[in-house]
């Protein structure tokens, strides 16, 4: 009997290999744009979108407006939509950008290094006032924020700015961002060395030029030679952190690769040592490697962070020095540990030449345009022409004579604005939030300002450093999770199964040479109605708990999940 025939077996399918044309990276050649970001970046240069603004938008009204230009390239020169008002955290994600935005903008002030003179300060006031509904916000990056802004009249609020020395270039966009300074550079007593000059450079040679107008994605930068660690150096692009070195003297330690967002890493250390004269230099081939060998491909990995985690801290310094400087860094060592209990310069100081700056706290950085011009008064009424904001949403009136600080500490008082805050007002900060920002799910602002007058009622003898800090959507402009109670802004169900505003709790979070991330217990949520409720039973659990000179960030990382929930 014949043998039955087999079926042949059937053919296995060949899976269907995804081959994308590397990352987007120009120095191996991949200068093919493979986004629509980098497609408009390619067809125009960002800063060519100011000609357009000035002769043809502000002229023809908001529906003039090219959507490449108005989602693109007018962040180049600090320009964003705002959100339109009455749309719920529950459809940002899922209306179309056209749907979100108002006929109305953001318009972001670069302040490099926080540095301001009184006659700049009155400026923005102005400005808020008359272009800008008295809008005014004080960001983490030392800038000032309008809301409100008219596409008709940003060709004169530029008038205005450039007029006293200030501009909104580069504010935004794929460019090197503001770049941030130690607030009491050139002041204070215990400062190693002032970086300002570095900054001034860096500005002078490089904000505003094409050579770095087309990177992958935002480019941070923190320089301060404050032994306060005052600039959140961690979590920049690029950091140069003040220290001393044994044979050279004072300069700066190297660090790149920091960033927060939805994938946050603490920054590296080169282990290099940087003289003042050399930090714009050094500043440009980092960024310059960034430009280069930056991830093109996806947005969600085009930043320098994620470039310095795959090639890791030695092959990043050797590029650096064959490639861009052409010459060996000298080695050098780490910063010393901080040992104030606040790095925010809140308070009655003395100068290096005797006299006195002052810190103060808005709410949240929260002021109006009325309030800053106010401040600009005090600041001249008792001897001051120039006055600072800093990395936590404050500001600081520097050269103040002995004789004048209680009057100008008590005219502070009388604006809200204390120099001696609570450790809520000094700790708390806020992003902008579902008011005006399109990304956001929850508002931000007026819950950090309730929660503050909350806890000052509920705790009033809690004096210890602590950081709350509330963001109205995963993105972390307001640094959740490196505070030590961080509030990450969610949509959730209450008690009652209907839907409300909320937030994911991120603990014991912190900066400084202990830096991480903090932890989150599963499941952890809170409505914003229980937030007052939540944050005091924790800290009474702290307060019970804690050893002795525990900090907060401490305890959270040891304490078990139900002293936690």
């Amino acid at each position: 009997m014949a043998a039955t025939p087999q079926k042949p077996a059937a053919a296995t399918p060949r899976r269907k290999v995804s081959r994308h044309r590397g990352e987007g990276q120009w120095a191996v050649g991949h200068h093919t744009p493979l986004n629509g970001n980098e497609q408009f970046k390619k067809d125009d240069d960002g800063l060519n979108v100011r000609t357009r603004i000035e002769t043809i938008y502000s002229k023809r009204g908001f529906d003039s407006i090219d959507p490449n230009d108005l989602r693109g390239r007018m962040r180049w020169w600090g320009l964003y939509t705002q959100r339109k008002p009455g749309i719920d955290g529950g459809k940002t994600a899922i209306l179309e950008p056209e749907e979100l935005d108002d006929e109305y903008f953001m318009l972001r002030v670069r302040i490099d290094g926080g540095r301001l003179t009184t006659r700049q300060l009155r400026v923005i006031g102005e400005i808020s006032q008359e272009f800008a509904r008295g809008t005014a916000d004080i960001t983490d990056r030392q800038n000032v924020q309008y809301h409100w802004i008219r596409i008709e009249d940003v060709p004169e609020i530029w008038d205005r700015l450039e007029a006293v020395g200030l501009s909104t270039t580069e504010a935004c966009g794929d460019t090197p961002r503001v770049v941030i300074g130690s607030p009491v550079a050139g002041i204070a007593e215990d400062e190693i060395l002032d970086g300002s000059s570095a900054i001034d450079e860096i500005h002078r040679r490089f904000i505003g030029s094409k050579e770095f107008s087309n990177l992958p994605r935002k480019f941070k930068t923190a320089i301060s030679g404050s032994p306060l660690l005052d600039v959140a150096h961690e979590i920049n692009d690029v950091a140069f952190v003040g220290v001393h070195h044994p044979e050279h003297g004072p300069g700066f330690d190297l660090w790149v690769g920091g960033g927060l967002s939805t994938n946050p890493k603490i920054g590296v250390r080169l282990g290099a040592w940087v003289p003042l004269e050399e930090v714009p230099d050094v500043w440009a081939g980092v960024i310059g490697i960034f430009r280069d060998y930056g991830y093109r491909r996806l947005r969600t990995r085009a930043r320098l962070k994620f470039l310095v985690a795959d090639w890791g801290a030695e092959k990043f310094r050797q590029v650096l020095e064959d490639e861009y400087l052409k010459r060996p860094l000298a080695d050098g060592p780490a910063p010393a540990e901080p040992v104030a209990r606040w790095r925010d310069h809140i308070g009655v100081h003395r100068q290096k030449d005797g006299r006195f700056y002052v810190g103060f706290a808005p709410r949240v950085g929260r002021v109006d345009g009325a309030t800053l011009t106010k401040i600009a008064d005090l600041a001249e009424a008792h001897g001051s022409g120039r006055v600072r904001t800093t990395v936590e949403q404050k500001m600081i009136v520097l050269d103040v004579e002995e004789n004048q600080v209680e009057s100008l500490v008590e005219a502070l008082e009388a604006l809200d604005l204390t120099a001696r805050p609570s450790s809520f007002r000094r700790g708390t900060m806020a992003c902008t939030g579902i008011e005006f920002c399109k990304l956001a799910i929850v508002e931000t602002k007026q819950r950090g300002s309730q929660l503050i007058d909350e806890l000052e009622r509920r705790l009033p003898d809690f004096d210890e450093p602590l950081t709350i800090n509330l963001n109205g959507c995963p993105n972390a402009c307001a640094r959740i999770q490196v505070a030590d109670i961080g509030l990450k802004g969610q949509l959730m169900l209450n008690d009652q199964g209907e839907q409300v505003e909320g937030y994911q709790v991120h603990l014991g979070g912190a900066l400084g040479l202990e830096a991480g991330f903090g932890r989150k217990v599963r499941g952890l949520k809170v409505t914003s109605e229980e937030l007052p409720d939540y944050v005091e039973r924790v800290l009474k659990r702290f307060q019970a708990e804690r050893e002795d000179g525990e900090r907060f960030a401490a305890w959270a990382a040891r304490a078990d999940e139900e002293a936690l929930s």
